[in-house]
């Protein structure tokens, strides 16, 4: 049997701003902000949360930043072995040693999540340009502390100290994680998109990876057809969140992040997804709501991305 549930008012929207039905009661965080204009609406969009997958925007922004300014060759060979192979997709299932570029890692770790291919590339660009470039940019809640298999040391650490079973819907402490919050996170993304973030070809470059993201079950699922997502998934136990920009066709575009915390999903979770791109859709509708139509400030270069090549 399914709950009705309201998200709760949006914290200086003063309008409820949708009706979610799912098989788990939660209540979403999610914070909005209007590319290019002033307008931005948030619940519990300044609690930390751990990261997850969405880590992989941090490493591919540090390797595509200093790919633009010539401190590494992205074409760069590296191998994954059998010793380098970390649960997930892509990699992880293959049977013998692969070489390939550092730029295909990227390519691999936010299209498909390939969390082999993330450590790989955060072995390359290293941790602390990663700590670095967090403060760089302002995110004053957010903080690095390595990629996919240093959230597997913590998580089993934690599980050691604390005798949880790992698998248990609780998240990973964000004090002990890489972690951010749902404000920090689209600010990031506005930083991205306006090339403000890295040279402009390194914010292209993921700009480019995050529309090619395979998974559209979470944030794209709330949004017609004609609307742009482009996004990052973060999923654990206990734990699934999207960060990503949807842009509609008027042009005005918007930085979305939205996560459900402590949320035991059922199944394949799609339960739990289709309610975030719901939470997700009311959130930016309410935005739009607040302002005209007039066409948003600071519009994206035209014609195809200036990937790193």
């Amino acid at each position: 049997m399914t709950s009705e549930i309201h998200a709760p008012t949006l914290s200086g929207a003063g309008a409820n701003v949708a009706r979610v039905t799912t098989t788990d009661t939660f209540a979403p965080r999610v914070h909005v902000r209007e590319i290019g204009g002033p307008g931005e609406l948030g619940h519990r969009a300044d609690e930390p949360l751990a990261l997850a997958s969405v880590a992989k925007v941090l490493i591919t922004l540090e390797f595509a930043r200093q790919a633009a300014t010539g401190a590494l060759d992205p074409a760069e060979r590296v191998v994954a072995r059998r010793e380098d192979r970390l649960g997930g997709a892509g990699m992880a299932g293959f049977a013998d040693d692969v070489e390939l570029s550092l730029r295909d890692c990227a390519n691999l770790a936010m299209t498909i999540s390939d969390n082999t291919a993330a450590d790989l590339l955060e072995e390359r660009v290293g941790t602390e340009p990663v700590h670095l470039l967090v403060r760089e940019l302002g995110l004053e809640h957010t903080r690095f502390t390595g990629g996919p298999r240093a959230l597997l040391r913590a998580m089993l650490e934690d599980a050691r100290t604390t005798g949880a079973d790992p698998s248990d819907p609780h998240p990973p402490d964000p004090a002990r994680v890489t972690s951010s919050t749902p404000r920090d996170l689209t600010r990031l993304l506005q930083l991205v998109w306006t090339d403000a973030a890295a040279p402009p070809r390194a914010c292209a470059f993921v700009r480019e990876l995050m529309a090619r993201q395979l998974v559209r079950a979470r944030l794209a699922s709330g949004f017609a057809a004609e609307v742009l997502v482009s996004g990052k998934t973060g999923t654990l136990p206990g734990l699934r969140l999207e960060a990503g920009v949807v842009e509609y066709p008027d042009g005005r575009r918007y930085a979305v992040a939205v996560a459900a915390v402590g949320v035991q999903a059922r199944g394949d979770g799609h339960d739990v997804d289709a309610a975030l791109g719901r939470a997700a859709r009311a959130a930016v509708e309410d935005l739009r709501g607040r302002r005209g139509t007039d066409s948003p400030e600071g519009a994206l270069p035209a014609g195809p991305a200036d990937v790193i090549r």
